[in-house]
């Protein structure tokens, strides 16, 4: 409704303006609507920095900095609003009067233009983090295996596993690196994945499923003996695991 006013206010000033020229009310419309672009542009890049503030909570001050800028921003846009529905008064006044208000108003572009490159920066910066960290190329390990794009998902858990070590997903990393070689039927490189698993993050939830694709993996092979013995293993350890029901499944079909 701001925007028709605005249009409205526009229009009647070029009507009843006797000493400013039609040129510079031209100017003046042209700016103002410069200005409303900036601002839904300015609101569609909130919007990016509000979806990226769901997927890392890390960074949820980095974004309300910058929703603080945009509201600035909105503030100004509401007062150049109100000067501009006011610009019919200058029709009595002299062409110098009217420059006074475009000046006004390129000095608040020129705190805008500040303000823009401030939140396309902290964009910038927010979307970086994001690449950077540790959950985003986890997540982005995963999203490729379920594409099926086994090679990828390797390179990608591998990456993560060079540069995270020790981080809560690390278990996690080796475990879905070891279903890369499953997929793509390699069970050797499957099962020392899988053990790797195994015997370095005895404690994780991941050591039971682990388990019970090594025996699977195993059993590809021809191992039937070593895939019993990893089911038994898995049954006696981690009895109230979601993977015991399967792994006594596959032990009856082993006998």
């Amino acid at each position: 409704m701001r925007l028709i006013t605005l249009g409205i206010s526009l229009a009647g000033l070029l009507v009843v303006a006797g000493c400013a020229s039609r040129g510079e009310m031209e100017i003046l419309q042209r700016d103002t609507d410069e200005m409303k672009t900036r601002i839904v542009r300015m609101e569609k890049d909130l919007r990016l920095a509000e979806a990226q503030q769901k997927e890392l909570d890390t960074l949820r001050k980095g974004t309300a900095d910058l929703q603080a800028t945009l509201e600035s921003a909105r503030v100004d846009m509401q007062v150049l609003t109100g000067k501009v529905d006011d610009a019919a008064l200058l029709a009595k006044k002299p062409t110098d009067d009217l420059n006074l208000l475009r000046e006004d108003m390129e000095r608040r572009f020129a705190s805008l233009d500040e303000r823009m490159a401030k939140l396309e920066k902290g964009l910038s910066d927010t979307a970086a983090k994001e690449e950077k960290s540790p959950e985003a190329l986890y997540q982005k390990g995963l999203e490729t295996f379920r594409n099926g794009d086994m090679p990828k998902a390797r390179e990608q858990f591998s990456r993560f596993l060079e540069l995270y070590p020790n981080h809560d997903l690390t278990a996690n990393a080796r475990y879905w690196l070891g279903e890369t070689y499953f997929g793509e039927k390699k069970y050797d490189q499957a099962i020392l994945e899988f053990q790797e698993v195994i015997k370095k993050f005895p404690g994780k939830e991941k050591v039971p499923a682990a388990m019970l694709k090594q025996a699977l993996a195993f059993k590809e092979l021809g191992d039937v003996k070593s895939a019993r013995y990893v089911l038994k293993k898995l049954i006696e350890d981690f009895p109230l695991a979601d993977e015991v029901k399967p792994a006594k499944e596959k032990l009856k079909e082993l006998k």
